[in-house]
């Protein structure tokens, strides 16, 4: 969503509305609340081949932001892919942030060379923090403390010499505790695609009931030009009763053909003082382009910490990058910085919550259709067996008035010889009559049953199985040797009562 080197020059000279040079911007006016306001007008028209400021406000543009860089901080895209990537995020050159000149190379996190009042800050500070004269005795190492808690806390003036100014102490020094490293997701979308993001100081609901005369307020601070046409890509809210809007303009040519304005043109059509100055009235607090950053631009940013970072931290902060692909690092400074993270964040849960209720009240609706289906469709197929069987008899009876009066021929003899052995077959007690009975009387005590309760179903593990089939094997050969002595014992007392028998003399009385 950072504006590419270089990109809104490129497209400068070959985009032009063909508006009259020297004409006035319309004053915007309507019913949208703020929108209502009078505009500022411009010195030309909306034509992108004359800017009013030539020099480059993009990424690695002669204007850059001041201290990390950022605009209003990292945007609504912050943690890992919460919000809308970098969001409104890396807001260079955006409204309300002030920029301080730096060479056209320098890049975003690049340092450029010490001036003299450089040098001076650092000894400034450094005398602050160890050595202040102030007073002259041993109440100089406790304002010495006193400066180190400052710099530590990252606010307040540290005084060291009545001849020179205090030091100023801001979140940005390198002795400031309050620092992290998050992560933001990068923009995918190209420059073709031509999105703006605008921050809104209002609500959403305000933004959607009033959405038409938001286009045509924008229209008319593009210049009215009728082949032109403002689209809106997408409406979000946002922490602190704030809206994303996320815009593209159409651009159609005498032809019929038509074309999205690159996302850099517009952006810097926008970052023109007199047409700030009417989106500011209009209630837009940030503008940004949304396009994505190109190797050579991630590798300039990964490759210099940023102002007060610890290249160390940042160093194992790139390690740390759960994925390089599509996360980047980006430096947290302050509660101030923590907090906005924690809303966006709970801002993100709560919209991804509200899109698992829909998802869920979705399931439940098919699962509701579903079940009305199945149970129709298995009422059409009762349906479709009946009336199966009443047009198969109605084939018959026709077929047989149609017969009637005919010999029987040959392939009919020979159907009803089989008809005739199956009939038998079937009636054979030993075969199948009983077997069909059987199965009748089961299937009559299945619906008996499904209809008083549901019917249970048990399923028993495979490895269970086979453990219960290996002991009945067990139990059986058991029972089979127990058997086979039982045998052996019976045999064994006949021979022995045999032998007991033949062993007695006949006619002998032992009384």
């Amino acid at each position: 969503m950072v504006a590419p080197a270089g990109s809104a020059n490129q497209h400068l000279m070959a985009f032009n509305f063909g508006a009259t040079p020297g004409a006035g911007v319309a004053n915007p006016t309507g019913a949208f609340g703020g929108f209502g306001t009078t505009a500022t007008t411009a010195g030309s028209t909306f034509s992108f081949s004359a800017p009013t400021n030539t020099g480059t406000s993009g990424l690695f543009g002669a204007t850059q932001n001041k201290g990390f860089g950022f605009g209003t901080s990292f945007g609504t895209g912050t943690g890992t892919g919460l919000g809308s990537g970098l969001g409104t995020g890396l807001g260079f050159g955006g409204f309300g942030t002030q920029q301080q000149q730096t060479t056209l190379g320098g890049g975003l996190f690049s340092q450029p060379a010490q001036t003299p009042a450089q040098s001076n800050q650092l000894i400034n500070t450094a005398s602050a923090l160890s050595a202040p004269t102030l007073l002259g005795d041993e109440r100089d190492a406790i304002l010495a403390k006193w400066n180190q808690l400052q710099a530590f806390w990252g606010t307040g003036k540290g005084y060291f010499n009545n001849n020179i100014a205090p030091v100023e102490f801001t979140q940005e020094n390198p002795f400031c505790r309050f620092k992290a490293v998050g992560y933001s997701l990068m923009p995918n979308n190209k420059d073709e695609d031509g999105l703006v993001v605008l921050v809104f100081n209002r609500k959403e609901l305000d933004i959607r009931s009033q959405q038409q005369q938001l286009v045509e307020s924008l229209h008319k601070i593009l210049g009215g030009n009728q082949t032109l046409t403002v689209n809106v890509e997408g409406v979000k809210t946002m922490p602190d009763d704030q809206t994303e809007v996320i815009i593209y303009i159409v651009e159609r040519s005498p032809n019929g053909t038509s074309r999205r304005v690159p996302a850099t043109t517009l952006y810097a059509h926008f970052e023109q003082p007199n047409i700030k100055s009417s989106l500011q009235q209009l209630g837009v607090s940030f503008c940004m382009a949304r396009t994505e950053l190109s190797p050579a631009q991630v590798k300039q940013l990964l490759q210099n910490p940023p102002a007060g970072v610890d290249p160390i931290i940042w160093e194992q902060a790139k390690v740390d990058n759960p994925d390089p692909d599509k996360l980047i690092p980006v430096p947290l400074v302050g509660f101030k910085e923590l907090l906005r993270r924690l809303k966006v964040q709970d801002q993100m849960t709560k919209q991804h919550q509200t899109r698992l209720d829909i998802i869920s009240e979705d399931i439940s609706e098919l699962q509701k259709n579903q079940t009305t289906t199945m149970a129709k469709i298995a009422q059409y197929k009762r349906k479709l067996m009946a009336l199966s069987h009443r047009t198969l008899q109605v084939l018959i009876k026709q077929e047989i008035q149609r017969k009637s009066g005919y010999a029987i021929q040959a392939d009919e003899e020979q159907l009803r010889v089989q008809l005739d052995t199956i009939q038998c077959e079937l009636n054979a007690p030993t075969q199948f009559k009983g077997r069909l009975n059987e199965l009748m009387s089961q299937i009559r005590m299945q619906n008996h049953f499904g209809a008083v309760r549901a019917e249970e179903r048990y399923y028993v593990d495979a490895d269970l199985l086979r453990e219960i089939k290996q002991h009945l094997k067990q139990q059986q050969e058991g029972l089979s040797h127990l058997i086979s002595i039982i045998k052996d014992d019976l045999e064994d007392i006949k021979l022995i009562e045999q032998e007991l028998n033949e062993s007695i003399p006949r006619g002998v009385d032992f009384s």
